[in-house]
């Protein structure tokens, strides 16, 4: 009795080890033709703690006579029982040389120091029907088709193709900026010029505010004075006027001016001539009457304006400070696109290479 009792709790003790470790392989499919290839799935399913070793199946090796191992895949690894167990995957890909039906033997693995195999496998292997009537009937092999152009395929390289050109051109246009310093944008505001006349009398006006000149410094004061009417003269007939002396300013003006406005003119000349280079003393009233003088020559020889003129065009200058930050930000921008172009240029190779293959 107490024989029986230990063969029976062996026994379990066996079937129990048994159940920790469990090897599964299946086909893909049960039949296939002669030069078709499936997959082989051998599982093996045991404790976390247990060490497995897979059976040594290379590329190239058979089975069974003429089914024949054509690619070994890599072992997968499931985690189970929150890592407790573990199933671990391997897939064989065969194939068979001639019709016949096959028996596949158990495959082998070895865990910890015990082996343990599946369970066998039947393979039926069908040939490919021939035309035995028309054994002699034999066809060339067809030729090398060319593939229809399909818009959808390269509508994105074009696109792409056009974005890098305009990306090439935009980097050019920034290189040429950036080299000689200009700005891109330039801000351009309109406004109605005023007429010689109107800035010569704002001038003389201004002049005539800050009498410490006529008082502490005629030299100052009469420079002021002349170089107003000189500007003046320069923009009312269009003559530089800046670059001539007194006399010289006297005969051009001949033939524009009349005599009473001449005589005006030689006396605000004349007397500046002399504070200037002279060192003459005037009298504030000469002073007074020499403002005077040269208002009434601008009042006599200016040419009105048509009030509706249009505003003329003038172009803001910018500080050398917004100058540089403008090419700092064109650098900056240059570099990106230029980025951007050559990882562009590499996807439009790559996507061509692609679809001429």
């Amino acid at each position: 009795m107490k024989r029986q009792l230990l063969f029976i709790v062996h026994c379990l003790l066996f079937i129990g080890l048994n159940a920790q470790v469990q090897v599964d392989v299946k086909l893909d499919s049960l039949q296939m033709f002669i030069g078709q290839q499936m997959d082989l799935t051998l599982s093996v399913t045991l404790d976390a703690k247990q060490k497995l070793v897979m059976p040594d199946i290379k590329k190239g090796q058979e089975l069974v006579p003429d089914v024949e191992v054509v690619e070994v895949g890599k072992p997968d690894t499931a985690i189970l029982n929150d890592g407790k167990r573990l199933t671990v995957s391997q897939a064989y890909t065969i194939t068979a040389w001639d019709s016949a039906f096959y028996y596949l033997p158990p495959i082998q693995v070895m865990v910890d120091t015990s082996r343990y195999e599946s369970k066998s496998l039947a393979l039926k292997v069908y040939t490919v029907d021939v035309d035995t009537l028309h054994l002699d009937n034999f066809f060339p092999p067809n030729g090398i088709m060319e593939l229809p152009f399909l818009w959808e395929e390269w509508e994105m390289v074009v696109f792409g193709g056009v974005l890098l050109l305009l990306m090439l051109v935009c980097v050019g246009v920034l290189y040429y900026h950036v080299k000689h310093g200009k700005p891109i944008v330039r801000f351009i505001r309109r406004k109605k010029k005023l007429p010689p006349h109107q800035v010569a009398m704002d001038e003389i006006e201004r002049i005539k505010s800050e009498r410490k000149w006529a008082e502490e410094d005629s030299k100052e004061y009469y420079t002021l004075l002349t170089d107003t009417l000189r500007n003046y003269i320069r923009d009312r007939y269009g003559f530089n006027a800046m670059e001539m002396t007194s006399s010289e300013i006297i005969e051009k003006l001949i033939s524009e001016n009349n005599e009473e406005a001449l005589d005006e003119l030689r006396e605000i000349f004349r007397t500046a001539d002399l504070v200037k280079f002279a060192k003459w003393s005037t009298l504030i009233n000469e002073n007074d009457a020499n403002l005077v003088a040269a208002v009434e020559y601008v009042n006599q020889t200016k040419i009105e304006v048509d009030p509706n003129a249009k505003p003329e065009p003038e172009v803001i200058k910018e500080t050398d400070q917004k100058r540089l930050t403008q090419v700092k930000i064109m650098r900056v921008a240059m570099v990106v696109l230029g980025i951007l172009s050559v990882a562009l240029l590499a996807w439009i190779v790559w996507r061509s290479a692609d679809l001429l293959m």
